[in-house]
């Protein structure tokens, strides 16, 4: 197969019920006069499932010689990720879901704008797919500042979207130039959740052109998930430890924030604004004595005066407030 244009990194781990309709729907991408797309590889990176996700990749890689299939070890989606991106030898990269699929013209029209615009990043919106429960709808639809942005810095996307207090992470809604994820050495934070967060913001903050197409070409499953309480815990607690990291890690590139004040003051509202997640979540867990643990960790680690000094207003700090106290009655005394 000659040196592709486009590859696709599609982390799998047991998703054998959606797997078809995600390959199927890769396999039948279309450039916007229909002509198909020739030169794609798709790099399915099996992060050691245990269903039969196994079977359908030797189904499809036998059939198709695009697809590529990588076995390993579990690591997690970043991992994941990092393996196909490690493989990957398209001038233009971008992630699938594997319980999820894409529009027929998704990457043939974000190719043909990446191309005539030499963009770092090409953006698109997505539609929430509910499975039939309720009518798929789009995950951009506020009015203001979601047209065609003609190009633009990174950064101004960002700063928009964070002005709107709208922005959304998914790393599966942009196609990205290689050599600018290669030149900034992109990676994704080994069993970090939400690790898209991150990501994101720092590729925009880095990315001197890009463009975003109103058009929802990417399906975002949601899918009905039940959980034991143990499960709920563990899946808790990842979210809370995450969570902390994404918000040291968004203070840290506002610290590091000299050129622009706005956007720096637009990060420091997003590390604030997305730990109060940590809050929720704790509330969330099963068991008092998991809740109380978890508080007085976040105390120990001194998650609150961080908070405090980077909140941008009163509101945020109200918050911050009501939530120390809950710390301490939960015997983090050590805030």
């Amino acid at each position: 197969m000659a040196e592709p244009m486009l590859s696709l990194v599609v982390p799998v781990y047991n998703v054998a019920p959606y797997l078809r309709q995600c390959l199927d729907s890769l396999l039948a991408l279309t450039r916007p006069a229909d002509e198909i797309i020739e030169t794609i590889e798709i790099i399915a990176v099996d992060d050691g499932s245990t269903d039969g996700c196994p079977a359908i990749l030797a189904e499809y890689a036998a059939k198709a010689p695009q697809i590529r299939v990588i076995r390993q070890e579990n690591g997690g989606l970043s991992a994941a990720r990092n393996t196909g991106m490690a493989h990957a030898g398209g001038r233009y990269l971008a992630f699938v879901d594997s319980d999820d699929f894409v529009a027929p013209q998704m990457y043939g029209r974000l190719l043909a704008m990446a191309q005539a615009d030499d963009l770092d990043i090409a953006l698109c919106n997505a539609d929430y797919h509910f499975e039939g429960r309720e009518a798929d709808r789009p995950i951009y639809a506020d009015a203001q500042n979601v047209g065609d942005t003609g190009i633009i810095a990174g950064a101004e996307w960002l700063r928009r979207r964070l002005r709107e207090k709208r922005l959304m992470h998914m790393v599966w809604m942009h196609l990205y130039r290689r050599d600018f994820l290669l030149r900034h050495r992109f990676s994704f934070v080994p069993r970090l959740v939400h690790e898209d967060v991150i990501w994101t913001t720092r590729a925009l903050l880095l990315a001197e052109r890009v463009r975003y197409d109103p058009a929802p070409l990417y399906r975002y499953r949601i899918p009905l998930r039940t959980f034991d309480a143990e499960q709920n815990r563990k899946r808790l607690e990842a979210i809370i430890a995450s969570s902390v990291v994404n918000a040291r890690t968004l203070v840290g590139l506002a610290d590091s924030e000299t050129r622009d004040a706005e956007i720096e003051k637009l990060l420091r509202w997003q590390a604030v604004d997305g730990a109060f997640s940590i809050f929720h979540k704790i509330g969330k867990l099963p068991d008092r004595r998991w809740q109380d643990a978890r508080w007085r960790e976040i105390s120990a680690d001194g998650l609150f005066p961080l908070l405090w000094r980077n909140a941008v207003n009163w509101r945020q700090k109200r918050r911050i407030a009501r939530n120390y106290l809950r710390a301490l009655l939960a015997g983090g005394w050590r805030v």
